[in-house]
């Protein structure tokens, strides 16, 4: 996604008509002619620096035409002004005309004057003017990705009201309100049952961000099944642990083809917001990507994909405390073993190395941790492979 390297320049809107009027602009215009500079008084004002040969804005354009429309049609004072970086008349004409706001006359050199002058250097980025002081200081597109008309009137105490409620579901220990809404109370499972989100209250859950046409989330998807299997093998532990999938499949049949692979549940994919939601409220960047909650709702690893990669099963229940005796019990393992050694099946000193995954040269089977490894040649050697000569 292309953002605009936006300082947080304030503008109070009256003066946006000084502003243009000292670049020689004597109007607007709309899809039914020129409208004068006052017509935009008094109403929250946006600047959108867009063009229609570019691709993220035609990403955008239409997620920002949709807002634009819900906040009119609900009685919103807003307007946002075209500023195009179209190539030529016919250009800017043929994008202007798909638009439901205003624009700026095309004039090419006017747009990097103005663009120089609200630091904007690429597109598509749209810019607040505020009357009251509090613009925002970061990318306002991200900003409406995220929340879309939530976010409305896109000021810094705005940002900051949306960025508490979504703490206070991400660590308010509700899970109801972080997976359900007066809409849908369930979660479905590949063989299409509807469970309660409520029968998940009081459970350690795994919310599983991943997507079928990753070849990534492919292979964690099968170390995580071996994980779950694991943990619901035990009489003691089933009743008391849950995985939810969260797709970012690029289709409801890539979904469904997912799942179907899937031992969990999953957020019904027609529910978009949700998943949206449960994103951006975790910070989710890439994927694979696992967030592990405890009873109480809240998360209690940091980093759950690392988590089941590293320890399986029999990291759970998956709290720092248990991690803590994992790793605890790794160090004294490697503090039992040799630093350097001569095995008899290679000719070359082997020294103890930490290996996030490797497989044994001997036994040709899968090792983590703790290997003894060759500084001369590449071979790695399980410890429980290893034989000294006799001296």
């Amino acid at each position: 996604m292309a953002t605009p390297d936006y300082q947080g320049k304030c503008t109070d809107n009256s003066d946006i008509a000084t502003i243009l009027s000292s670049e020689g602009v004597e109007f607007l215009l709309s899809s039914e002619g020129k409208v004068p500079l006052s017509s935009c008084y008094g109403k929250k004002l946006c600047l959108y620096f867009s063009a229609n040969w570019c691709r993220p804005c035609k990403a955008f354009t239409p997620q920002l035409i949709q807002l634009y429309n819900s906040l009119r049609n609900g009685g919103k004072e807003l307007e946002i002004i075209l500023v195009s970086f179209d190539r030529d008349d016919n250009k800017f004409e043929e994008h202007f005309k798909c638009l439901p706001w205003l624009a700026v006359p095309f004039d090419s050199n006017l747009h990097r004057r103005l663009s120089d002058k609200f630091h904007v250097d690429r597109i598509p980025s749209l810019i607040p003017l505020s009357s009251d002081g509090i613009s925002i200081e970061e990318d306002l597109i991200g900003l409406i990705e995220d929340y879309g008309a939530e976010a409305f009137p896109f000021t810094r105490k705005r940002r900051e009201e949306l960025k508490a409620i979504d703490k206070a579901k991400r660590e308010g220990g509700k899970l109801e309100q972080l997976l359900a809404h007066e809409e849908r109370n369930y979660l479905i499972s590949r063989d299409g049952r509807q469970t309660p989100v409520s029968k998940l209250v009081g459970k350690t859950i795994g919310l599983y961000f991943g997507a079928r046409w990753s070849p990534p989330c492919r292979s964690f998807t099968a170390k995580l099944t071996e994980t779950y299997d694991a943990v619901m093998s035990s009489s003691a532990a089933s009743s008391t642990f849950e995985i939810v999938f969260v797709s970012t499949d690029r289709d409801l049949g890539e979904f469904e083809v997912n799942l179907g692979l899937m031992p969990w549940l999953a957020v019904p994919y027609q529910d978009r917001a949700t998943r949206q939601d449960l994103c951006r409220i975790f910070d989710v960047k890439e994927i694979p990507g696992l967030v592990l909650m405890g009873p109480e709702g809240r998360p209690v690893a940091a980093n759950g994909k690392a988590v089941i990669t590293s320890y399986g099963a029999k990291a759970f229940p998956f709290t720092e405390s248990r991690i803590g005796e994992l790793e605890a019990a790794l160090r004294e393992e490697g503090e039992a073993l040799p630093a350097r050694v001569k095995d008899r099946k290679h000719e070359h000193v082997l020294k103890l190395d930490m290996a996030g995954g490797y497989v044994c040269d001997w036994c040709k089977q899968q090792g983590r941790f703790w290997a003894f490894s060759c500084d001369v040649c590449d071979y790695d050697l399980h410890p429980t492979c290893l034989e000294i000569p006799d001296n």
